[in-house]
């Protein structure tokens, strides 16, 4: 089996080179050469917003009959030169010639099978398009081109009322781009709620959505309208919508296709005009296929995708964001030194904006006495993981002992990241990674001595 972790090198070191524009724009086209759906082809290119799927769902954008092959078994990406092929928890696998695979990036000219299909793998370089030249799209600032390649998808979907789904690492702005969406469309004038799935307890998140009566439950002394009625007219943000507990799932599905709620404890339906959006910062495509997340849901909040990078694949955007942060958070401009801001871009952010927010606004109020993140990061040419790797392998020690050093240096890594992730919060940690809080505990005392 090819280890996901020898393609997190890959990856790291596809995702830090700049795009070189000039060089032209590689297309991908992926063709049925064996199996029940033999020429049936999907073209691959930088305008998706995401990965496209194959698999015998009606969200793949390459749809087989393969009775082998998983309702979403694999996902194509471009990254760069490359495409970059995720095996999406599989019944049978995915395999690059006679090697299964979890993750691989292609160059072209390869064979992969799934289930008893064989895809060809094919690339073109054509003359690139230039990115629009825009720096920004509502609130939601950005001049990289892994940005500006949103922007004129993100301004068709405002001025439409068509669910979409933003995906992306927590602190990417998924919430500043549904407002923008939101104030640069025809129901600017209307309301926003935002209802945030991880921000109610668990036996009030229907009366939340819905409303409820009076004396519908315990503590019901008045009646109260849900997140629908206060949207109506305007737009709703269902945010980490993949925390939804599944026995709710049923019900926001009926609501939404229906365009009416009932309240907890009432007998009659509201109907109500809302654009819903929807975020998250898993991956949902893994959580249908694992059965967490309903599939007929997925395909009503997710008419269209957007996908936002996180801020290490757009470090060129890093200056102008702490500007603007800066600005905002009553800074003077001459107090930022361009020393300051070299060091920020070369950090990783694994907490995107809203940690380079959060030292922004630090180094304002502690000045040098702020610690600087960059003090942890590994250099910008050489990934964390490489260098660890690297590392171990130039000491020529015994393979028991190599293996214990990487594990250490993941766990320790991991454990910082997803604390950075959860604002320090062990519990919220602990639940995010799957493992029990008492495991997690001790993975971070062990690592984090």
């Amino acid at each position: 089996m090819v280890s996901s972790v020898s393609h997190a090198i890959d990856f790291e070191r596809t995702v830090m080179q700049p795009h070189d524009a000039d060089s032209g724009e590689c297309i991908f086209v992926a063709t049925v050469v064996d199996g029940p759906d033999a020429g049936a082809s999907v073209t691959v290119d930088g305008s998706q917003p995401s990965c496209l799927l194959v698999g015998q769902g009606p969200a793949c954008a390459l749809r087989l009959t393969d009775r082998e092959v998983s309702r979403r078994h694999i996902a194509l990406e471009p990254r760069g030169s490359m495409l970059h092929v995720r095996d999406l928890g599989s019944t049978n696998g995915t395999y690059l010639d006679k090697v299964k695979i979890i993750e691989a990036e292609l160059s072209g000219g390869e064979v992969v099978r799934i289930g008893s299909t064989r895809l060809r793998i094919e690339r073109r370089l054509e003359p690139a398009a230039p990115p629009p030249k825009l720096g920004a799209f509502g609130r939601v600032l950005g001049a990289s081109p892994e940005m500006r390649r949103l922007y004129p998808l993100c301004a068709r979907l405002a001025q439409s009322s068509i669910p979409v789904l933003i995906e992306g690492e927590t602190g990417t702005g998924k919430e500043l781009l549904a407002e923008s969406l939101h104030e640069e469309g025809p129901r600017a004038a209307a309301s926003f709620v935002v209802f945030d799935c991880t921000a109610v307890p668990a036996n009030l998140v229907e009366s939340e959505l819905f409303g409820h009566e009076r004396g519908a439950f315990t503590g019901a002394v008045t009646s109260r309208r849900g997140v629908f009625e206060q949207a109506d007219g305007g737009t709703l943000l269902i945010d980490e919508i993949g925390e939804l507990d599944i026995t709710l799932q049923p019900k926001l599905l009926r609501a939404l296709e229906r365009s009416e709620v009932r309240r907890v404890g009432g007998d009659r339906p509201m109907k109500f005009d809302v654009r819903v959006l929807s975020a998250t910062r898993r991956n949902l495509d893994h959580e249908v296929q694992a059965g967490r997340f309903r599939d007929d849901l997925f395909h009503r909040l997710a008419v269209a995708r957007i996908e936002l990078p996180p801020l290490r694949r757009r470090r060129g955007d890093i200056p102008r964001l702490a500007r603007a942060i800066w600005g905002s958070s009553g800074g003077a401009n001459a107090d930022l030194s361009e020393t300051l801001l070299r060091q920020w871009s070369d950090y990783a952010w694994p907490g995107n904006v809203r940690e380079l927010r959060n030292a922004i606004v630090r180094r304002l109020a502690l000045g040098e006495l702020a610690p600087c993140p960059i003090a942890a990061a590994a250099p910008s040419d050489e990934p964390l993981l490489h260098g660890v790797l690297e590392g171990v392998l130039a000491q020529n020690l015994p393979f028991a002992t190599a293996r214990q050093r990487v594990l250490e240096a993941f766990e320790r890594g991991y454990v910082e990241r997803t604390l950075a992730e959860h604002g320090g919060n062990v519990l919220r940690a602990a639940a995010a990674s799957g493992v029990a809080r008492r495991h997690f505990q001790r993975v971070k005392s062990r690592s984090l001595k």
